[in-house]
This record gives structure tokens, C-alpha cells and sequence, in this order.
């Protein structure tokens, strides 16, 4: 387990991502407290590879089963994959099921709202293509609401990821311009139950797992190219990546093993003007509840 040291500031947030493998460790055992424990005390949790009735994770609903684990957390899932699951059972009764897998977040504060965003899918004619995607929360700590995502993109295909990184890019950008997800000046309150219309802020942390490592397109079009003599060129509607900005070196860190090379293709993105704000990065090189590490970054935020 890895924790930050506590920082009296009611902004400073803990932040983990974490590729999960449907809680499959490097030992080949499922065990959802083992990936609960290794993520610790973090404030927004952003879960890869979570499963939902699949026989090879024990046929439960690891949404609920992860929620269960950090009950102090708000949460919300969204599914890539969804397929029917249904059964029927000893009197021959329907049981309505369906078999999915995606990406989930989870935070210490209200999430207000949120929204699964599917991604560019290319079909494949050997290679197993699944439906891939990121889901989006907007929550409300202490510091004012802010954006975060939990993102999962192609694993086989560069290409389908460069139209993934960049219809993610467009969600990024788009999302304040479009608003919340009820909006207007004449929405009735029976659409809001007595609450506020929940906000699209433009500050946002985007976390997951990219299969590309720093040096590829996918990474160039999120953060910048490299120029020679002036370095990383992150534009104002680019993402700032935690680990650099935390002092690492771009090419270091290892969050997964890639026919047996270490590679870091797990990544926590500020938006720039949050890019000040990172206090630390760290990889739990130590864990070993999936075959991927998970990765942390301690982030004030500014009110």
C-alpha cells in the first residue's frame, strides 16, 4: 500500500489509477481487498478492467464488490463491453444479468454527474478488438468541482488508439462549451430535485491505462511534440502529464511488463492550469494484485 503523507489543505488531493485485470494478480488469484489495499487512502480512484459476471472473475459484479471496499467513496462505473448475460434459474424464472467490463471511478465527494463516453472502434479480423471507453465524472471537493476520467484505450492497434486519443481529446475540450449534463435557464426543478444543475468545469484529471508509452503519436497528440531547443510544446488545450510535472523523467517509471520490457503506459493528465499543482507522482512498484502497477499523484487544487 502507498500512501501520501496527509496535507493539512482542504485542496490537496490524492489521486490513483489503476488497471485492475478484473482483480487477477501476478499469482494468478482474484482478490478485490488485495487491489483495495495497494490503492490505500487515495481521495479519486480511477479502476481499469473492472468485471461484471464474468465466469473468470467468479461470475460477481466487481462494481459493487469494489464499492464495497472503499465505502467512503462516491462511485460511478461505465462499460465498453456489454453483452447479454442472462440465465434462468431453478423454476425457470429470467434472470436478467448483463456481462460488462470498463473503467470506474471513485471519490471521496459527491460525483454530480456523469457520462460514459464510447471510443472509436476499429473491427479487427485476428486480434481480440474490444469496445473501448472513458468515463467521466465531475466532482465537488473542497478546492471547487473539477473533472475526472477514467480511461481505457486499444491495446492492439496504434492507429485505433491515435482516433481514440483524439475523439478523447475532443471530449476534453468540448465538454465546458456543451455544459452540464442538464443545462439552461429554464430547466424545471423536477428535473433537479432540489438540487443545483451540476456544473462542466474545465479543470479536469484524466487517468488510465493508454498503451502507448512517451514516445509514441497517442502521447504527442495529448501532451505536445518535443521541439529540440525548447522542449515539450503542450498547447493551452493539451494535457500536462503528472509524472513529468512532478520532476520524473519522461522516459522512466515502469507500470507494466510488455513482452517482458518494462514500460509506462499508465498515466495521471492535468489539464495546464492544474499542471502547478502536482506535488508528487509515484508508481506502487510493489503491488501485485494485477499485471499492471497502479499510479499516484498528489494534486492541490486550487479554490
Amino acid at each position: 500500500m502507498l500512501t501520501f503523507a496527509r496535507n493539512t489543505s482542504p485542496t490537496s488531493m490524492r489521486f490513483a489509477s489503476y488497471n485492475v485485470q478484473y482483480g487477477t494478480g501476478k499469482d494468478g488469484r482474484v482478490d478485490l481487498a488485495r487491489i483495495a489495499a495497494e490503492i490505500g487512502d487515495a481521495d479519486v480512484i480511477a479502476l481499469q478492467e473492472v468485471d461484471c459476471f464474468f465466469e473468470r472473475s467468479g461470475n460477481v459484479d466487481q462494481a459493487r464488490a469494489f464499492a464495497a471496499l472503499f465505502p467512503e467513496h462516491h462511485w460511478v462505473f461505465g462499460a465498453g463491453l456489454d453483452v447479454d448475460a442472462s440465465l434462468s434459474d431453478a423454476s425457470g424464472r429470467l434472470v436478467h444479468r448483463r456481462r460488462r467490463f470498463g473503467n470506474m471511478l471513485l471519490a471521496r465527494w459527491p460525483i454530480l454527474s456523469s457520462r460514459n463516453h464510447l471510443l472509436p472502434k476499429d473491427g479487427l479480423v485476428r486480434q481480440v478488438s474490444l469496445q473501448r471507453s472513458a468515463i467521466e465524472g465531475v466532482i465537488a471537493p473542497p478546492g471547487g468541482p473539477i473533472r475526472v476520467y477514467s480511461v481505457h484505450l486499444a491495446h492492439a492497434s496504434a492507429p485505433e488508439r491515435v482516433r481514440q486519443v483524439e475523439r478523447l481529446k475532443e471530449i476534453l475540450m468540448g465538454a465546458p462549451s456543451a455544459g452540464g449534463v442538464i443545462s439552461g435557464r429554464d430547466v424545471k426543478p423536477a428535473w433537479l430535485s432540489g438540487a443545483a444543475p451540476p456544473p462542466m468545469p474545465c479543470s479536469a484529471v484524466v487517468m488510465g491505462d493508454f498503451n502507448a508509452t512517451s514516445d509514441t503519436r497517442e502521447y504527442e497528440i495529448l501532451c505536445g511534440a518535443v521541439d529540440p531547443r525548447h522542449g515539450r510544446l503542450t498547447t493551452i488545450e493539451g494535457l500536462v502529464d503528472a509524472w513529468v510535472a512532478a520532476g520524473n523523467d519522461v522516459g522512466a517509471g515502469t507500470t507494466f511488463r510488455r513482452d517482458g520490457a518494462p514500460v509506462r503506459i499508465d498515466y495521471i493528465f492535468v489539464t495546464p492550469e492544474l499542471a502547478g499543482g502536482v506535488r508528487s507522482a509515484a508508481i506502487g512498484s510493489a503491488a501485485v494484485g494485477s499485471d499492471h502497477q497502479p499510479i499516484f499523484a498528489e494534486i492541490e487544487i486550487a479554490g
